[in-house]
């Protein structure tokens, strides 16, 4: 059941992406996501309000009370997340889609990279064939992206695209943690809260004084596209990782093959370049994930 719904997140997650990369087109990064996680808030309001004033009748999306030290617990999450979609909005915005998806695709390989030289889990030979078979993709779109001009030692939103996804490698690792102690509705309108006021202050002190000289914020309906899909995609994800069998690596793995549904799009509405290059490099990192998975 965990696996249909990791399947089912994924490619909401995918769709996701092709909202931000929409709305971030000639747009102020900040506010965009400022914009969106608003947004949720305002969804999760009325739940939590339900939840506390009549409980039995918020049902399945019930939001129970919940301890200081799990609100602090949450609080960390919610800044490490925002760190990862601060650095993938400014990336995203600054780098083809097709090479972008395929980066962040790669983060479950990174998952165990960092299991094995942390934890020293040993990886079956399957599993390095993954990772080897990943890696090996992952330096082949670095010479694309010479080839569109993008420098991977001297451009700096690449950068940000990979501390996004080690980011968002640590936050899937702490989603596991989180996930076998606290309610999964909890952990995602709580860190939706965490994350609007946390937002609202980077806006007010960092973006407003400074915001006539740099990218004009406009109003686009496909932010409210980023606040649904997100949601949705947060919600199946929480609900899969909250079942007793539910395995990180996998859900993880299975979640990042979303990454596909931006693609196309870049492909097929962007027109980007060295799309038959990019396909197989996208496949090659695919097929890492899928050998990570069936070395479990």
């Amino acid at each position: 059941m965990w696996i249909v719904l990791a399947i089912f997140s994924a490619v909401l997650l995918g769709i996701y992406d092709v909202f931000k990369k929409v709305s971030l087109k000639e747009n102020a990064v900040i506010p965009v996501l400022t914009s969106s996680i608003l947004i949720s808030f305002l969804i999760f309001l009325p739940i939590l309000a339900i939840s506390k004033i009549s409980p039995e009748t918020a049902g399945a999306f019930y939001v129970p009370e919940i301890t200081w030290q799990a609100h602090s617990l949450i609080l960390l999450k919610s800044l490490i997340v925002l760190g990862s979609w601060i650095s993938a909005y400014f990336g995203m915005k600054n780098i083809p889609i097709t090479i972008y998806s395929p980066i962040r695709a790669t983060q479950p390989i990174w998952t165990v990279i960092g299991a094995f030289i942390i934890f020293s889990e040993r990886l079956s030979a399957i599993q390095f064939a993954g990772v080897a078979i990943t890696i090996s993709s992952f330096y082949m779109f670095s010479v694309i992206g010479n080839k569109e001009g993008i420098s991977w030692k001297h451009n700096k939103w690449i950068w940000l695209i990979l501390l996004a996804t080690l980011l968002g490698t640590i936050s899937g690792l702490y989603d596991k943690h989180l996930m076998q102690h606290f309610d999964r509705m909890a952990v995602q309108v709580y860190s939706t809260t965490y994350q609007a006021i946390a937002m609202l202050l980077v806006t007010i002190f960092l973006w407003l004084p400074t915001r006539k000289t740099t990218t004009p914020f406009e109003w686009r309906w496909s932010i409210l596209g980023i606040s649904l899909f997100l949601i949705c995609a947060d919600y199946v994800y929480y609900w899969a990782l909250s079942m007793d069998d539910a395995m990180i690596s996998i859900i993880s793995t299975i979640r990042r093959s979303g990454a596909v549904v931006p693609f196309l799009y870049g492909a097929i509405m962007l027109h980007e370049k060295n799309l038959k290059v990019k396909s197989v490099l996208l496949g090659g990192v695919l097929l890492g994930v899928l050998l990570l998975y069936l070395g479990r």
